[in-house]
């Protein structure tokens, strides 16, 4: 018994020793991946300007990398929030909660933000009030998430944007941090969410006046203003103007305009160049991609948004901002090669939603479009409920193209919410402009085509949606004034997005094959071998899977 009881621990301790020398096989994950959104960018923008691209920026994603010529959204409503969701989810509305930049909450009556947040105070901010936001209103893990516990939290994940709900989402629920810009200060800040204090790298770059520096020569055009054909002539009347101007032409004086109102840095191809220039300061500051583990950056380009929404997909505005873009991004994929390695990294580029034509530029084309009136639609509406239901303002709002009624107001009195969603339902159906109205509960039996029905589906959520959904005619949308476009409708201008992987494990080649938003965060998630968030409803695409 004395020998048994030595002989195996003897056996136990030379085992052991052996198993250390045997080499362990590691999972192979790049160093570094970066996740770029391009605010409001459609996918023909890849062609549009693509004579005009340099070698180095969209060209190399394209030329370099996989093209998913065929992505689209598949949900509604396209808004910005909802698509930075989405990507870094796999999920949607229905799911994840995120089902607008704000939404109404059914049960309260309550407006809400979608990264608000009052428990949190603002971080760099001069006051504690600003910056209360945090990423605790999104109900599912990100791809971001993943990659943290995939590896017990040694990959270091950090969100950049102009936008606080961009830098917010697809960072995740446990990123290292999350910078979005302060328009009183013209700094990156964060809330306490995240930290108590700025990293000392951010607080040495706000103090370096860099917005002072990009707008102190104002805004010309890159090249002659005359070869720029892909666009409408330079003065429009469906164009914005920036504020003190009088003229919607080439150059702006956003030095001017930038003193008189502060966001409209926000309007300009800068504000990419600024915010791309302090993602490097990131990757140094973070020493990303330089560990054992795989970091994660993720980065929206937020001021393509700005400018379209301003002046429209067909101005020269737009057209000068891609093109500064391209030159952008070809500086920013070469500070990676240089840091990271150019094997080393994982790259894709997408874009949160499109837009439609400006309304006065496809009437003057002949096209059909117009402005919808919601206000005064819902106004009538009110109105006729009230003389139907003997109760004022049934409506609250028709926000992301969903009638919000007063909910609390309908439970308390127990008046029939059916009988409420048919009257609404049957005077929009008539109103100019609408091409479907819909109970959404009914949604199963209603004489609406695929795909709308399904991406009705997808972005209901029964406490943070509006109980009726309406569609508006194609080329058709809310006017909020007369100049520039919006977004958020289910029609190919709005949902028909660029998708690109490339660098490490990525082939070159492209797919005309349908792909959903949702495919990207299962894809990265293949890639890297992790678990995809935990409510993802994608696929891995498998051109892009398969093709290493």
């Amino acid at each position: 018994m004395k020998r048994t009881t030595f002989f195996f621990p003897f056996i136990f301790i030379i085992a052991t020793l052996g198993c250390k020398n045997t080499p362990v096989t590691s999972v192979k994950r790049p160093k570094l991946v970066v996740g770029i959104v391009v605010d409001q960018m459609r996918w023909d923008f890849l062609y549009r300007y693509n004579s005009r691209y340099g070698k180095g920026g969209f060209k190399r994603l394209m030329s370099e990398g996989f093209s998913c010529e065929n992505a689209m959204i598949n949900y509604l409503p396209a808004y910005t929030a909802v698509g930075h969701s989405c990507i870094f989810t796999g999920s949607v509305p229905s799911i994840n909660g995120i089902s607008g930049n704000d939404w109404i909450e059914q049960l309260t009556g309550k407006s809400v933000y979608c990264t608000q947040d009052n428990t949190v105070q603002g971080v760099g901010v001069n006051s504690a009030e600003d910056g209360k936001m945090s990423p605790r209103n999104l109900l599912s893990t990100t791809i971001t998430d993943e990659l943290r516990m995939a590896t017990n939290y040694e990959s270091k994940v950090v969100g950049i944007s102009l936008k606080d709900r961009a830098a917010i989402l697809p960072a995740g629920h446990s990123p290292n941090g999350a910078f979005w810009l302060d328009d009183s200060t013209g700094r990156f800040i964060t809330s306490s969410y995240y930290m108590q204090r700025l990293p000392y790298w951010v607080e040495d770059y706000n103090r370096q006046n860099h917005i002072e520096k990009l707008i102190a020569n104002g805004w010309n055009t890159l090249y002659d203003g005359n070869s720029y054909t892909e666009s409408d002539a330079d003065e429009q009347p469906y164009e914005g103007k920036f504020a003190g101007e009088t003229t919607t032409s080439f150059p702006h004086n956003i030095k001017e305009a930038y003193k008189i109102k502060k966001s409209s840095f926000r309007y300009t191809p800068f504000g990419n160049s600024f915010t791309l220039d302090f993602a490097k300061e990131a990757v140094m500051g973070y020493q990303l991609g330089m560990g054992a583990s795989t970091d994660f950056l993720t980065i929206n380009c937020a001021s393509t948004d700005y400018v379209g929404h301003m002046f429209g997909p067909n101005s020269r505005e737009v057209e000068d901002t891609y093109l500064r873009l391209d030159k952008d991004l070809e500086d920013f994929f070469s500070f990676l090669d240089d840091k990271v390695g150019k094997d080393n990294y994982l790259v894709f580029m997408t874009a949160d939603h499109g837009a439609a034509n400006a309304i006065q530029y496809m009437q003057k084309h002949g096209m059909p479009a117009e402005f919808l009136n919601s206000k005064q639609m819902l106004d009538s509406l009110n109105i006729i409920l009230k003389q139907k239901f003997k109760v004022d303002t049934l409506v609250k709002s028709g926000m992301n193209s969903q009638v919000n009624f007063d909910m609390p107001r309908i439970n308390r009195d127990r008046l029939d919410f059916d009988a409420i969603k048919k009257t609404t339902v049957d005077y929009l159906q008539q109103q100019p402009g609408i091409l479907y109205a819909v109970d959404v509960s009914k949604i199963g039996v209603a004489a609406i085509p695929e795909p709308i029905k399904k991406m009705i589906i997808n972005g209901y959520n029964f406490k943070r949606s509006g109980a009726v959904q309406v569609i508006a005619n194609p080329g058709w949308f809310e006017g909020y004034g007369k100049t520039g476009t919006t977004h958020g409708a289910w029609y190919p201008y709005d949902t028909h997005i660029p998708l690109l992987f490339m660098g490490w494990g990525i082939r070159h080649g492209s797919s005309n094959a349908t792909v959903h938003m949702t495919d990207i965060a299962p894809t990265i998630s293949a890639l890297l071998h992790i678990q995809m968030p935990n409510g993802c409803i994608g696929e891995p695409i498998q051109g892009v899977v398969n093709n290493r």
